[in-house]
């Protein structure tokens, strides 16, 4: 290159930078910072971030997250959501300007994760394309609709004698190795081909049970339309808090896109629990049994969010199943009434009735459902409501026919009839029920089909019926599905394929 051009490009560069310089603007982005003062069990107490908000997510080191719960004038208490040893006395923490979220979408189907949305199936990480804050606002009044429609569990007792509706908040409760999570578990593997996407929320739990579960869903085939939030009992506490409030907005999710959901929440009382901790290690007033005061509040506000939206809103539900632990048969406890209040009744499993061998052990006098009676198939309205009134009867009869004293034909006939019942409602864990299967043998049992048969012949005479309850005409199961009521026809040509299959079951009176 000539001298001359050289020196031109020379020039031309130094005074592109010169212009560059001068109409600069630096752009600053400020950062909050603070420090930390003490780190406990699951909590940090930080000075400094005076401009923080209650519930805002803080970044620690090591990519350590947490949710400042205590806002003070001259400190803020900070819930830490996961490991924190790698904390220490004077570590910095900054502001990250928004409140705790959670991935939401169809990709979580099938998927094992954490609070935090991190996998823990051995996949990769989910990506998601849309985030919802965990705490929202229930939806008003005015956007929600009545319970109509069923959610049927696929066990015979509760779908006949204590019934759920979509968008109902069932609370199943009673004390530990009862069969609480096997009621859900059971829900959740009904719900295949029924179009209801499932969430299993597991609060605290051993990771052998959580295992366990997985492992159920998988060989039912349910995972494909399942997901299963995971905070085990060594998590730290702040996971244990937020995992229900983050299943739940999942949850949303799909039912504003207009989709049925089922949520389980196993359990409530751990839930309280690490709340109780977190309180009291931020010396938040206790009340009583230690909890603090809002405890009423954190799960009010929870399962509020369960509800049957609006057509205007796109029809969606979210039926909650949410778990509480009893002891001792206690179910006017502190957390067991909370609970009770807020939900739309109780499934309450009895120890007694599970040592007897009668599971799943619902005690129906003192299980209720306060909503889903009116989303109840009209087939099972026909015949549900003799059969609970029978039972009834058997049970206070039973209790004085053990005294041995001599009973006339009736009471006998009675206490007969009630024995075949609670033997029909009897289930092995992991096997639904379907609807048809149900109405069959509920008709036969109200027609007194089963009177006849020896106890001992009870579970092979009811699944010969399950067997024979296909040869039922097309029409008739559509109209049993759909819940059209049942008519004189339909209930007879039921009968007369129950009176053939259970006769060679049946012995001379």
């Amino acid at each position: 290159m000539p001298p001359d051009s050289l020196l031109e490009a020379v020039d031309l560069t130094f005074a592109g930078m010169t212009q560059a310089r001068e109409t600069f603007v630096p752009s600053f982005s400020p950062r909050e910072t603070g420090t930390i003062t003490t780190v406990s069990t699951g909590i940090a107490t930080i000075i400094g971030l005076p401009g923080v908000g209650f519930e805002e997510l803080i970044r620690f080191p090591g990519d350590l997250y947490g949710i400042a719960f205590n806002v003070d004038e001259d400190e803020i208490g900070v819930v830490l959501l996961g490991e924190y040893s790698h904390l220490h006395t004077g570590d910095e923490v900054e502001r990250t300007g928004r409140v705790m979220d959670v991935g939401v979408g169809d990709e979580l189907l099938g998927r094992v994760i954490d609070p935090l949305g991190r996998p823990l199936d051995n996949k990769d990480s989910v990506a998601t394309g849309k985030r919802l804050p965990i705490e929202r606002d229930a939806k008003a009044i005015m956007d929600r609709a009545p319970v109509t429609v069923p959610m049927q569990t696929g066990i015979k007792v509760i779908d006949a004698l204590v019934p759920v509706g979509r968008g109902q908040r069932e609370l199943i409760l009673g004390d530990r190795q009862t069969g609480k999570t096997a009621i859900a578990v059971d829900t959740i593997l009904n719900q295949r081909g029924q179009n209801v996407l499932c969430i299993y929320c597991a609060i605290g739990q051993r990771a052998s049970a959580v295992a366990k579960v997985i492992a159920e869903l998988r060989t039912g085939g349910a995972m494909d339309y399942t997901v299963v939030m995971v905070s085990e009992g060594n998590d730290a506490p702040g996971l244990a808090y937020i995992a229900p409030y983050a299943a739940t907005s999942i949850a949303e999710h799909f039912m504003e896109a207009g989709r049925d959901v089922l949520i389980v929440y196993d359990d409530l009382t751990q839930h309280a629990r690490a709340y109780r901790e977190l309180s009291l290690l931020l010396r938040r007033p206790p009340g009583r049994e230690a909890f603090p005061g809002d405890i009423f509040y954190i799960h009010s506000r929870l399962l509020e969010r369960a509800t049957h939206l609006s057509i205007e809103l796109g029809g969606g539900s979210l039926t909650a199943l949410p778990i509480i632990e009893t002891e001792a048969q206690d179910i006017a406890a502190y957390i067991p009434t909370n609970l009770i209040s807020i939900t739309d009744g109780q499934l309450y499993l009895s120890p007694t009735l599970f040592e007897l061998g009668t599971l799943p052990a619902v005690d129906v006098a003192k299980s209720v459902s306060r909503v889903g009676g009116k989303a109840q198939l009209a087939a099972y309205h026909a015949i549900a409501g003799n059969l609970k009134l029978a039972y009834s009867q058997f049970e206070e009869l039973e209790t004085f026919s053990r005294f041995g004293s001599r009973l006339d034909e009736g009471t006998r006939k009675i206490i007969n009839h009630g024995m075949r019942i609670r033997a029909c409602l009897k289930q092995t864990e992991f096997s639904p029920v379907s609807v048809v299967d149900q109405i069959s043998e509920l008709l036969a049992l109200a027609e007194g089909l089963f009177d006849l048969i020896p106890l001992d012949k009870m579970r092979e005479a009811e699944q010969t019926l399950y067997t024979a309850s296909g040869q039922i005409a097309p029409d008739v199961r559509e109209r049993f599905v759909s819940g059209k009521d049942l008519n004189d026809a339909d209930r007879e040509a039921v009968l007369k394929i129950a009176r053939q299959v259970l006769a060679p079951f049946q012995k001379k009176p």
